[in-house]
């Protein structure tokens, strides 16, 4: 009989490190326990912004100002990135000595109630974190080779000279940005005709004409209807009734929640698993954090909510986390687009009044070596004057966003905010000239 178990070793640990310290007696089911960390270490985040970081030295060295040329050495980035997630995994495992560590796949069958193949194991509390799964449309023949995912992007060694992107969402652009910079011919397939669902206008159109220098083709309402790999190339057929022979198409159509860790009818499920603010399922004592629960899909979010949910199992009474002021980023070079709090579509969905200021960065020298003349910082705030959101299409947004995301959470109004003095020359004066502006 455990206090908790944890059923996912995704940033699930993070918690569990949290509650063992604290006295609890806890458990850790994982599917494999050399991916401890997740999808985010170990097929996600950690490896595709390193072979984000790689590709920009390549775009880099186009510059006029450098002789010669690079390429990308699949097969040296793949033997380093595999190197770097064996020490990182030693790390985490490390950390986890203070439970007990069960492999294994975990089903909750009945309250309380946990069973890992024959085996079956109780706790007073069980914290889901099962994580999430690419999803592949219908009609769609994944074979891991011709027609990929994501995850076998992070284990290739040769880079393919004519690559089709399917789908505009982070991944999706992250990827047609990784491989357009790294020197492949990128196709990149929408089902709509925009690129940044959501995003300011002034944003929307400078990504698309980064893509357009990056040399990426966008074919706009284009929705596979079929994609199968041949000997000629993968024979795409689209619902329009046109069709297209690629020499590999990654899928990159989104995620889905990894629900089947609920097998008692006590759980609730829904497009996730179905938690309420504090994300406890219908069923008392049983949560749900992470992308198995289908709010945010990003893995701060899924640390911040165990470590929320740990914080309430302890009786340390935390505030209910808001997720509009997760940060929010898709990583595309040279650029990367971030938000956070609310932005413009969705403050004028809601009908809130909002007042908002728009800063380009051409009006920095700064901008000029950094690729970024097309760059946008925005601002909003409310008719009160308190910040309500910003949008950053820039170098590093996601570093440069976190000062939006601090004022959030502080609840501060511009007139506290343009107190700060930032520093020169930085991408982050345009944001401060935002805050002067409002």
């Amino acid at each position: 009989m455990y206090d908790i178990i944890y059923i996912g070793g995704g940033l699930n640990y993070a918690g569990a490190i949290v509650a063992a310290k604290n006295g609890k007696k806890v458990a850790l089911i994982e599917n494999d326990l050399n991916q401890l960390g997740g999808v985010c270490l170990h097929k996600g985040c950690i490896p595709s912004k390193m072979f984000l970081h790689y590709a920009n030295t390549v775009y880099e060295s186009k510059n006029d100002l450098f002789e010669g040329s690079l390429k990308l050495d699949m097969q040296t980035l793949f033997e380093k990135k595999d190197k770097l997630l064996k020490n990182v995994t030693k790390i985490v495992q490390k950390q986890c000595e203070g439970f007990d560590l069960i492999e294994g796949k975990g089903v909750v069958v009945a309250p309380n109630t946990v069973k890992v193949g024959d085996a079956t194991y109780k706790a007073e509390y069980i914290v889901m974190g099962t994580g999430s799964s690419p999803f592949i449309p219908e009609g769609i023949a994944y074979d891991g080779k011709a027609v990929i995912t994501s995850n076998d992007v992070l284990n290739l060694t040769k880079l393919p000279e004519k690559i089709a992107v399917y789908g505009t969402g982070a991944i999706g652009l992250e990827m047609a940005s990784f491989f357009a910079s790294a020197g492949s011919e990128v196709t990149l397939i929408g089902r709509h005709d925009i690129l940044l669902k959501g995003a300011h206008p002034n944003i929307e159109s400078a990504i698309k004409e980064q893509f357009e220098k990056l040399g990426v083709t966008f074919m706009p309402e284009h929705t596979i209807q079929s994609a199968k790999a041949t000997k000629r190339g993968v024979h795409t057929t689209f619902e329009n009734g046109s069709e297209k022979y690629f020499e590999m198409l990654l899928v990159a159509t989104g995620r889905k929640p990894n629900t089947d860790v609920v097998a008692c009818d006590e759980i609730a499920v829904g497009k996730g698993i179905e938690t309420d603010v504090w994300f406890e399922t219908t069923l008392p004592r049983h949560y749900a954090v992470g992308d198995c629960n289908g709010k945010v899909q990003l893995a701060h979010a899924a640390r911040a909510e165990v470590l929320n949910v740990t914080e309430q199992i302890l009786g340390n009474r935390p505030r209910a986390l808001d997720l509009d002021h997760v940060v929010k980023f898709i990583h595309t070079l040279p650029m990367s687009y971030a938000y956070v709090g609310k932005r413009k579509s969705e403050l004028e969905k809601a009908g809130i009044a909002y007042k908002e200021k728009l800063v380009g960065l051409n009006q920095f020298t700064y901008s000029v070596y950094n690729h970024a003349a097309k760059g946008v910082m925005v601002s909003y705030v409310d008719s009160e004057g308190f910040i309500l959101g910003g949008e950053i299409l820039a170098p590093n947004a996601e570093e440069l966003i976190a000062t939006v995301g601090m004022a959030l959470a502080g609840e501060m109004d511009a007139a506290h905010a343009k107190r700060v003095i930032f520093a020169h020359p930085t991408f982050s004066e345009a944001l401060e000239r935002t805050f002067y502006r409002l």
